[in-house]
């Protein structure tokens, strides 16, 4: 059993946006450059994601993606359900039909493990993987810039980052 690609880039993303949103909304694009994660790739995990209200999107110039739950209330079982990632360590989907329609003789076990799963990445929240990367110095140093040139409305608020 193991996760998959899905769920760990849906995670990844989910930290790079907690990370960068204070800047403003955070765009697929710049996601996926960061991330080196295909951007046809992150708008659907995104599109799932919105669905079930875990980011919030803004629409036009200066759009992208922005948390839609304090980084607190957001654990990585939520993320990787979100996105429609199945732990599930058994072969029957947790139905008890392995074997000839009956469950198999570790399907208890398998069941327990994916409790388990669940009772832990439930217990890990966005907020704790988000300080565990500012505290790595992989996350580099985030800050905001407003390039002022020309009118008030033309004005641009940048978010640049410089390595740690």
């Amino acid at each position: 059993m193991r996760l998959t690609t899905k769920g760990r880039f849906a995670v990844t993303a989910m930290i790079d946006v907690a990370l960068r949103q204070h800047g403003g909304p955070v765009t697929l694009a710049g996601i996926a450059d960061r991330q080196k994660i295909s951007l046809s790739y992150l708008e659907q995990l995104f599109g799932k994601l919105r669905r079930n209200q875990l980011v919030a999107s803004t629409r036009g110039p200066g759009g992208g993606y922005t948390l839609a739950k304090p980084l607190a209330a957001v654990s990585v079982a939520d993320i990787i359900s979100a996105v429609d990632e199945p732990l599930d360590a058994t072969n029957c989907g947790g139905k008890g039909n392995c074997h000839d329609d009956h469950p198999c003789m570790t399907h208890d076990l398998w069941m327990s493990l994916n409790a388990r799963m669940h009772e832990y990445l439930s217990s890990v929240s966005l907020e704790e993987l988000v300080r565990r990367q500012q505290g790595s110095g992989c996350a580099g140093e985030v800050r905001s810039v407003v390039l002022k040139k020309g009118t008030p409305a033309a004005q641009r608020r940048i978010t640049v980052m410089a390595n740690a």
